[in-house]
């Protein structure tokens, strides 16, 4: 596990400013006047049921999903005027790794590298991939390697490029113990070097442990914000028993 390299220093004010955030698909809620504010240098760790909206908040903030009504800054921009600057200033970890199955670990890298116009892609692909502990399969095509080796190539194109904001939704699935270690270590290295992580994970104990501040959303609601040191993992659990 290498250290997170220091990101550039962040722009004033907050990392992310969430006001009014709703979203609907069809007729059923995804958002419901979501907001939240998150300091640079912090960790947000969301927690939900599924189907709480944890995964549609990631996806908004990454601006893969516009919402109806609400505004959102990350990074000092705007979503409604300025949503390439917060696609270059965000990394993000969903559900599928968003790599090509026929290209190699590397290849997928430097495809990647390019869109962003890094400086040096070679030396940040290395550096990535040394991050994410893929570095032995980095010749590898996508399509050969396992669900967790693919994770880790995720990760390593999320922090590609030294992202102000990484955005995480539930990214230790199919990890191993050893994974888990890498990508915890990794959360910890982008904060400390000044740029802010939201994640979401089913481990209430883990994603205390690594927070900042906790969101908790049932039904789409935010029925939780606070610091992490107000809050233990068997509140948190009993406000989830309670949300169900």
């Amino acid at each position: 596990m290498h250290d997170q390299p220091q990101t550039q220093s962040p722009p004033p004010g907050l990392a992310i400013q969430a006001t009014g955030l709703t979203k609907s698909f069809g007729l059923t809620p995804a958002l419901r006047e979501v907001g939240f504010e998150l300091p640079w240098g912090n960790t947000l760790a969301l927690f939900g049921h599924n189907g709480a909206g944890k995964s549609t908040l990631l996806r908004t903030l990454a601006t893969l999903v516009r919402p109806e009504r609400g505004t959102l800054r990350i990074a000092g921009f705007d979503r409604a005027t300025h949503p390439a600057q917060i696609r270059a200033a965000v990394g993000f970890v969903g559900h599928q790794p968003l790599l090509y199955d026929e290209l190699t670990s590397t290849e997928n890298l430097r495809f990647y590298a390019k869109l962003y116009h890094l400086p040096n892609p070679a030396s940040r692909v290395r550096e990535a991939l040394a991050m994410a502990g893929a570095e032995g399969y980095a010749g590898q095509h996508v399509r050969t390697l396992s669900n967790g080796m693919q994770k880790r190539v995720a990760i390593a194109r999320a922090l590609l490029h030294r992202p102000a904001v990484l955005l995480l939704d539930e990214p230790e699935t199919g990890l191993d113990a050893a994974g888990v270690i890498m990508l915890d270590a990794a959360v910890r290295a982008v904060r400390d070097g000044g740029a802010s992580v939201v994640m979401t994970t089913h481990s209430t104990q883990r994603g205390l442990v690594l927070a900042d501040q906790v969101l908790v959303l049932a039904r789409g609601r935010v029925v939780l914000s606070s610091s992490s040191e107000e809050v233990t993992a068997d509140g948190v659990q009993a406000l989830l028993a309670g949300a169900a």
